[in-house]
């Protein structure tokens, strides 16, 4: 093959800070996505080679995306992009990475196992915020109490976002909250549960929201109920509650369509300076069902600054041989321990009484 690593969606906010870690890493990305003069110019800029093309036609990607080793997509949502790349990529033999979070496309990702085993191709999706470090967490949970049959996560500092994270909790308004019950993924009213959580600064509000470890918690531990919850301010309980009858609205097309120009309108993400200055904590517990339970906490630099850490790297392991062909996660590909590779991430061990409140 030509090329070892091609980055569709290069251009944008969090692509263009995976391209140019991948460059400052050694690597020799060719850079890819649909806007050729964004490509073009990023391309000049990092002096990669470039590819332009859209995932409309499946022989044209196929054919970008067979001259490759490893393709890693930073274009969401991913409900749109992941699946035509990793169709092309099963059928030219190429391994398939994204940073993707979103439920419904991680279980299809997940559901294309066997098809990636016989391809001998290996499909790593969400490798990247908030996945990676909330998936090792769990793995390190689930290693100290094998027998956990219940699993909660929560985060903190989720206070900046780019547009494309911004697209993709517009696509998920149509199920407002997510939790996995008995192995089965149920959907659930927004703020369906509260939870007190301290971070280790004092005890925070979160609220279970619907974010991809209610997918990938799952296929990592194998424990078959999952929360996940974030903090929010205690006034926005009540208005989440309010707003549950709204959700069939905001799921309907012409509202998805008009909320997500709005997002590209006016939303540009965190400058570096902001990037700088912004930690992350999560917090996590495993359960089991005598009552046993261990927790842990995680700190961690920014989210898109973790990102372009975690899914280069990932890249390169995956460039390097080191992953199975099949569908993985970031803990079952790499160990719960990966995301203490990265500057800035401490983990602790900690037991502390928490509160839920329906």
């Amino acid at each position: 093959m030509e090329d070892e690593l091609l980055i569709y969606g290069s251009y944008g906010y969090t692509g263009a800070l995976v391209a140019r870690n991948a460059v400052n890493e050694g690597l020799s990305p060719t850079l890819a996505g649909r806007d050729a003069e964004r490509v073009e110019e990023q391309a000049m800029e990092l002096g990669c080679d470039h590819r332009v093309f859209s995932l409309a036609h499946p022989e044209v990607v196929e054919k970008h995306v067979e001259d490759a080793s490893a393709v890693l997509n930073c274009a969401g949502p991913f409900s749109n992009t992941a699946d035509p790349l990793i169709s092309a990529c099963l059928r030219a033999g190429t391994d398939y990475l994204d940073i993707n979070g979103e439920i419904d496309a991680l279980e299809t990702v997940a559901e294309r196992d066997r098809d990636a085993e016989q391809a001998d191709v290996s499909l790593l999706p969400s490798m990247g915020f908030d996945t990676v470090p909330t998936d090792c967490l769990a793995g390190h949970l689930e290693r100290r109490l094998p027998s956990a049959t219940r699993l909660v996560l929560a985060i903190d500092g989720l206070g900046t976002f780019s547009p494309g994270t911004v697209k993709s909790i517009i696509e998920g308004l149509a199920r407002p909250g997510a939790v996995r019950a008995d192995g089965e993924i149920r959907t659930v009213p927004a703020a369906w549960k509260t939870r007190r959580v301290d971070f280790g600064r004092g005890a925070k509000t979160a609220v279970t929201i619907p974010w991809g470890d209610v997918s990938t918690g799952y296929y990592t531990t194998g424990i078959p109920n999952i929360e996940v919850y974030a903090t929010v301010p205690e006034y926005a309980v009540t208005a989440m509650r309010r707003t549950r009858v709204l959700s069939p609205l905001f799921g309907a097309k012409p509202v998805q369509r008009a909320a997500k120009r709005v997002a590209d309108a006016v939303v540009s993400g965190p400058t570096a300076e902001q990037r700088a200055q912004s930690v992350t904590r999560i917090w996590g517990r495993v359960e089991n069902d005598d009552g046993r339970h261990v927790s842990a906490r995680l700190r961690t630099p920014d989210t898109y600054e973790l990102t372009a850490q975690t899914a280069v790297e990932a890249a390169r392991r995956t460039l390097a041989g080191e992953v199975e062909p099949g569908f993985q996660t970031p803990a079952s590909a790499f160990g719960p321990d990966f995301v203490l590779d990265f500057e800035g991430v401490e983990r602790e061990d900690v037991e502390e009484k928490t509160t839920v409140t329906s």
